[in-house]
C-alpha cells in the first residue's frame, strides 16, 4: 500500500473528503474540482483500488497540480468500507477535525457539502445527507430503485430500532471525536453495509446526529458497483445485528449507548 505524504499546513480545523474510486475516470476530475471550490478549508484524499481504466493515473495528475489533493493507491478492489477506514485513519493521523464520505461518481453534489459541514461545525458529530426527508430528493432513479432503497432503509431502521431516516446514505461528515469512538478495527462491513454499521454505532453511542436534506443524482457515467453479494452482506449483517439487539446475541461489534 502506497502511503501519501502528509500535508505541511496546519489542518486542525480542516475537513478531509475521502473519495474511494474504482473505474471513475470520467467523473473524478469534475468531482474533485467541485469539492475544492465548495470551501477553502477542505482537502481531498482519493483512494483508488487499482482501477483498470486508469482512474489512478488521473488521480495522480490531479494531485500533481493541486496541493490540496493526495492519493492512496491500493493493490486491488478491497471494498468501500475498507477504503473509508483507511481514509479515516489518515484523517486522524493528519489532525483533521472532520472526515467526509462522498461518492466519486457524481451522485453527491459538491455544492451541498458546505451545508453538511455547517451542521457538523454546529455540534453534530455525524451529519448525514438525507434523501428521505423534507427538502431531500432523488433525480433520475426509476421507480423500482426508489422502492428498493426505501425498502432497505425501512428494514434497517426497523431491525436496528434506529431513528435515522437515511441509514444507507453515503454522503456524510463525521467529527474527529466520533471517528475516534467508532473503534475502526472492529468494523466488519466491507461494502455498502458500512454506511449502516457506522451510522447505527454512532447513534447508539450517543453521538449527536443531524440529518441534512440533499439531492441525490443518479450517475451519468460509469457503472454502479452494487452487486448481489454487496446486497446480501448488508441484509445479513442488519438481520444479525437486529437479532442480537433483541435477544442479546451477536452484538459485540455494535456497542450500546452508554
Amino acid at each position: 500500500m502506497q502511503q501519501p505524504e502528509a500535508f505541511d499546513r496546519q489542518v486542525s480545523s480542516r475537513a478531509l473528503v475521502v473519495l474511494p474510486t474504482y473505474n471513475e475516470r470520467e467523473s473524478l476530475g469534475r468531482i474533485v474540482a467541485g469539492v475544492l471550490q465548495a470551501a477553502h478549508d477542505i482537502d481531498v484524499l482519493i483512494i483508488d483500488d487499482a482501477s483498470p481504466d486508469g482512474t489512478g493515473d488521473i488521480a495522480d495528475e490531479l494531485a500533481s497540480r493541486e496541493p490540496r489533493v493526495t492519493v492512496l493507491h491500493r493493490a486491488g478492489k478491497l471494498g468501500l468500507g475498507t477504503a473509508y477506514i483507511a481514509g479515516f485513519r489518515l484523517a486522524l493521523d493528519r489532525g483533521y477535525a472532520f472526515a467526509v464520505e462522498m461518492d466519486s461518481d457524481g451522485s453527491h453534489l459538491p455544492e451541498e457539502l458546505p451545508d453538511l459541514l455547517a451542521a457538523a461545525r454546529a455540534g453534530a458529530g455525524l451529519a448525514i445527507g438525507t434523501r428521505w426527508m423534507p427538502g431531500g430528493a432523488i433525480v433520475n432513479w426509476p421507480r423500482h430503485r426508489r422502492l428498493i432503497s426505501r425498502g432497505g432503509t425501512g428494514f434497517a431502521r426497523l431491525a436496528l430500532r434506529s431513528d435515522l431516516r437515511d441509514l444507507t446514505s453515503g454522503y456524510r461528515v463525521l467529527s474527529r471525536r466520533c471517528v475516534e469512538q467508532l473503534d475502526l478495527s472492529t468494523i466488519v462491513s466491507e461494502g455498502y453495509a458500512f454506511q449502516v454499521e457506522t451510522a447505527w454505532r454512532l447513534e447508539r453511542l450517543g453521538c449527536p446526529v443531524a440529518e441534512v436534506p440533499i439531492t441525490f443524482v443518479e450517475r451519468t457515467t460509469g457503472r454502479s458497483k452494487m452487486s448481489l453479494s454487496i446486497m446480501w452482506e448488508a441484509f445479513s449483517n442488519v438481520l444479525r445485528w437486529g437479532i442480537g439487539l433483541r435477544f442479546g446475541r451477536g452484538t459485540a461489534r455494535a456497542p450500546h449507548r452508554s
